[in-house]
């Protein structure tokens, strides 16, 4: 039994026929068949089963595969931390991030990671779910993925780099523009924009409201916080979001920011398979996007109370 007869019976299972992968591996179908013999072998049990349109693993193959999966997925791991640091750091970083991520979270970090590891590729995939966001992390496809920090998840380990405090946004016009801040309770029963309805986020949102015995009225909901802004900027509706680093304006502008400071702030950070099994420049990104955003956040959680802010596109 070998790496590539596993690798191999691999692909046969994800793709149901060997004919598929013999073209793919430019091989014949014997030899690619040769492979899974060997394994049914040394196994004393059949893998495949022979249908008209392909073939399906069986019971045993299934047991097989999900471990055979899981222990090259680790190996190739191995491979490409030695790789990395034989290299001296070189290689890529692979980011999982959503709509609004880098701009918010990770753009002094970007630059001052470019600066230290100038041969390292940054890789940013946008991923639209958090459930995607895990997958990829699973698979090996991504290394690291910045994420609202939920429940636990098999297979993956989440850091809370920063926490949000939530805040108010607003149209200069609107009632409560000139409050310093809010209580909660004083917005039970008012509508407003509804953050992604099946994101952690929102649902973080609605337990934190709930702690306090408050309950919203919602209008149509949006894709990101970027946009619940822009629409609070519009006086379109009133949105409940929380406070990711933006730019601070003076006073004057057609957005207002009320503290929020009665909702548990909404936790943020990494997601990765394994900690231990991180490459060194993708703990090194981690790292910088972490220290930057820890730095940063007690200086305007200490502002939030008396600060009027606005937050753009572009």
């Amino acid at each position: 039994m070998t790496l590539e007869d596993l690798r191999v019976f691999i692909a046969v299972c994800r793709a149901g026929s060997l004919s598929s992968v013999a073209r793919d591996l430019g091989r014949t179908q014997s030899a690619v068949s040769q492979h899974v013999k060997r394994l049914e072998r040394e196994t004393g049990t059949a893998l495949l089963e022979r249908r008209p349109r392909g073939v399906v693993p069986t019971q045993a193959g299934r047991i097989l595969e999900a471990a055979a999966g899981e222990g090259i997925n680790a190996l190739d791991v191995a491979v490409r931390q030695l790789r990395d640091l034989v290299e001296g750091h070189s290689g890529y970083v692979r980011v999982a991030t959503g709509a609004t991520t880098v701009r918010h979270f990770m753009s002094e970090a970007v630059v001052a990671f470019r600066r230290r590891h100038p041969k390292v590729n940054l890789e940013f995939r946008t991923v639209s779910s958090g459930r995607g966001s895990f997958d990829a992390l699973a698979d090996g496809t991504l290394d690291l993925a910045w994420i609202t920090i939920g429940p636990p998840v098999r297979g993956i380990e989440q850091r809370t780099v920063v926490e949000l405090p939530w805040l108010l946004a607003v149209p200069a016009d609107d009632p409560l523009a000139g409050r310093p801040h809010l209580d909660p309770a004083e917005l039970s029963g008012a509508r407003v924009i509804r953050l992604p309805p099946n994101s952690t986020s929102a649902a973080h949102l609605e337990a934190a409201c709930a702690e306090r015995g408050v309950r919203f009225a919602y209008e149509p909901s949006v894709a990101d916080w970027d946009t619940a802004l822009l629409l609070a900027e519009l006086g379109i509706g009133r949105a409940v979001v929380p406070a990711v680093p933006g730019l601070p304006v003076p006073g004057d502008g057609p957005l207002r920011l009320v503290p929020l400071p009665g909702l548990r702030p909404l936790p943020v950070g990494w997601a990765v398979r394994r900690w231990d099994a991180l490459s060194p420049p993708a703990r090194a990104f981690a790292d910088t996007v972490a220290a930057l955003r820890r730095a940063q956040a007690p200086a305007r959680s200490a502002s939030l109370p008396g600060e009027e802010e606005r937050l753009r596109d572009g």
